[in-house]
């Protein structure tokens, strides 16, 4: 088995609904995305998939969806206020945990067509949540 690992760096507020901590509240965070790539096969290159690649696609799709955007719920009663000041808003369908954000970048990954296996989001530098295929 082959892998490729590449890390991705946003910027990203969001808040949670049905929670009593502080998350509770809109906020934002430097996160990263750590996308683990994995097949049996290499290209004609030699390569799983080209780092240019995974960045044209993954990263594009973050850096135009999630960065520098507040990632809401849909039930979220704040969004239609932030969609009126016409503040850039990703609608997620689900509640913005980090477990939701790394399910939802891993899903869009596997749409571009990259083999991925498992997707990690740092939300802090010592706070992490994951979502793989076994």
């Amino acid at each position: 088995m082959f892998a490729v690992t590449q890390e991705i760096d946003f910027c990203y507020g969001h808040r949670l609904l049905n929670y009593d901590g502080k998350c509770r509240f809109l906020h934002g965070h430097n996160g990263k995305i750590e996308v683990l790539l994995e097949g049996d096969q290499l290209d004609h290159r030699g390569m799983l998939v080209d780092f240019t690649d995974i960045k044209q696609l993954l990263r594009t799709w973050i850096d135009d969806n999630l960065d520098h955007q507040m990632l809401l719920s849909e039930a979220d009663p704040l969004l239609p206020l932030l969609q009126a000041q016409r503040q850039p808003v990703f609608i997620m369908n689900c509640n913005p945990t980090a477990e939701n954000i790394a399910r939802v970048v891993f899903e869009q990954a596997i749409r571009l067509g990259l083999p991925a296996r498992e997707v990690r989001l740092w939300e802090t530098p010592r706070s992490s949540s994951r979502y793989r295929v076994d």
